[in-house]
């Protein structure tokens, strides 16, 4: 069976929060505390965290070992996440074998990078692909001067919209006599 590559056939939608009621709150946080500031990081310490974020989910669905995922994560995500929960949230991307190891070398696109009310970097993109493209957003929590895990949704979807392709000449021409 072959591993299959960035782009998969599938889509995934995997979205990981404190939870329902967590998420909630935090969406109906006052204004003042939800105006999103760009986050000042450089394009090498992005790149860094959302890297190392997706070759770690990367190294645990190929494991099925979800404790060093969690455990890279912020307190909060650890607390609110055990390791068979995490399995059962990314079973489809283990079941569909997508390899988010092209992470490594190829260069996403930015499309979000700002510091929520709450102080956390909200960061999100996809890397591009020919027939399908890994959409990604990242929420990291402040935890002793360093960025940790606190969300992750990922989902494959097709890329942008392409025109469709005109009629050949000959058949135009042809149906008009």
């Amino acid at each position: 069976m072959s591993s299959k590559i960035f782009p998969i056939i599938a889509v995934c939608l995997i979205q990981l929060t404190l939870g329902q009621k967590a998420y909630a709150e935090q969406k109906s946080a006052p204004p003042a505390m939800q105006a999103p500031k760009a986050a000042n990081l450089d394009k090498t310490g992005l790149l860094i965290l959302i890297r190392s974020t997706l070759l770690a989910l990367d190294h645990a669905n190929k494991t099925g070992n979800y404790t060093t995922f969690r455990d890279l994560g912020s307190p909060n995500f650890s607390v609110a996440n055990d390791p068979s929960r995490l399995s059962e949230i990314f079973s489809s991307l283990r079941r569909d074998r997508l390899d988010l190891s092209g992470a490594s070398v190829m260069e996403p696109t930015i499309i979000k990078q700002q510091i929520v009310g709450n102080g956390m970097l909200d960061i999100a993109g996809f890397f591009p692909s020919a027939s399908q493209q890994l959409n990604f957003e990242i929420l990291y929590e402040p935890i002793n001067g360093q960025w940790r895990l606190y969300g992750i949704s990922a989902n494959t979807g097709p890329t942008a919209p392409s025109a469709p392709t005109p009629p050949q000449q000959e058949q135009t021409q042809g149906q008009k006599k």
